[in-house]
């Protein structure tokens, strides 16, 4: 074969390897542009029908493969985000229903006493017929009812503050054991009326924690007073103060109906009345619980439950040690 024959099939091999290279290219735009037509179509649907689902792409380009990754990985965090803005508004529209259920409630007594009163105060002198000290007891009754929605308006508003952020709780030097032994004292003249055996296991040197004055005594007034409410039965309270290297821990007991642990699971959620779980003729707003377990987790701390029923029902509010 002479040099000019050479040169021909050289080129002719050139050409050839062009054109397979060409060829491939041509095919790996081709499945790349396939493939992201197909993402892009898929999305669109998605946002279309609002179906919740991840998008599949059936390519072996690894880039096209890591891309279509990446989208399902943030599709399944606005999945979530989607699922847990519809949980916050079935607690929120639940929320507005208990509200207005233990607004109405007393409101409705509180009116009904202001009607008859009225109507009392506008008969003549001699045909009244409610005596001075009924219109007192009246009136002492509506002072209480009026107490009851104010209470319940200050823990919503409570419970909105700390969940947005709003609330400054200024973190300091915390003998605990004198505030416990301060809130038992609080409630023990009620605590003795009512039959309850108190019990209190406390050092008598001070435990310090890292923690809020304000915020700790509406926890422990909180915890102490659920006892009071729910777990009435069982005549018992005890508060017991423990402590290890770096944590305070300050239990609340009762031995009350306990709460089931399907309950149990929930008893911290917000506007949870516990209907089942201790007693369905005692009912709360179900903003105390909540609202005592924000402040400790505000102030680096935790609240948890542990019950077992008609045995001990023990909420345990966990603190940092004052360390510096």
């Amino acid at each position: 074969m002479n040099g000019q024959a050479v040169i021909y099939v050289l080129l002719l091999l050139i050409v050839l390897l062009a054109g397979i290279i060409l060829y491939q290219r041509f095919v790996f735009y081709t499945s790349i542009q396939a493939a992201l037509s197909e993402i892009s179509r898929k999305l669109k649907e998605l946002g279309d029908t609002d179906r919740d689902e991840g998008i599949m792409v059936f390519t072996e380009n690894k880039e096209v493969m890591e891309v279509a990754a990446q989208i399902n990985r943030m599709l399944e965090k606005h999945l979530k985000a989607k699922a847990d803005y519809r949980r916050f508004e079935i607690a929120y529209k639940k929320m507005l229903s208990n509200i207005s259920h233990d607004i109405k409630t007393p409101m409705t007594v509180i009116l009904g006493y202001l009607e008859i009163l009225s109507i009392n105060r506008k008969q003549p002198a001699g045909e009244k017929g409610i005596s001075e000290e009924g219109t007192e007891e009246m009136l002492g009754k509506i002072h209480q009812k009026a107490e009851q929605v104010m209470e319940l308006i200050n823990q919503f508003f409570t419970l909105a503050k700390l969940e947005s952020g709003d609330m400054d709780i200024e973190i300091s030097k915390i003998d605990m054991c004198e505030l416990c032994r301060e809130s038992l004292l609080d409630f023990y003249e009620l605590l003795t009326s009512l039959g309850f055996q108190v019990a209190a296991c406390v050092p008598e040197s001070a435990v310090w924690v890292q923690g809020n004055k304000e915020a700790l005594q509406r926890i422990l007034f909180n915890l102490i007073s659920n006892a009071i409410r729910y777990a009435g039965d069982g005549k018992y309270l005890g508060i017991t103060l423990r402590e290890d290297e770096e944590t305070v821990y300050i239990d609340v007991a009762d031995k009350g109906h306990g709460i089931e642990q399907p309950f149990a699971d929930r008893i911290f959620d917000r506007l949870f009345t516990m209907e089942d779980s201790r007693s369905r003729s005692v009912q709360g707003n179900g903003l105390g619980l909540t609202i005592a377990k924000n402040l400790a987790q505000q102030m680096g701390g935790d609240l948890t439950l542990c019950s077992i029923p008609h045995i001990k029902t023990v909420f345990t509010v966990r603190l940092k040690r004052w360390s510096y």
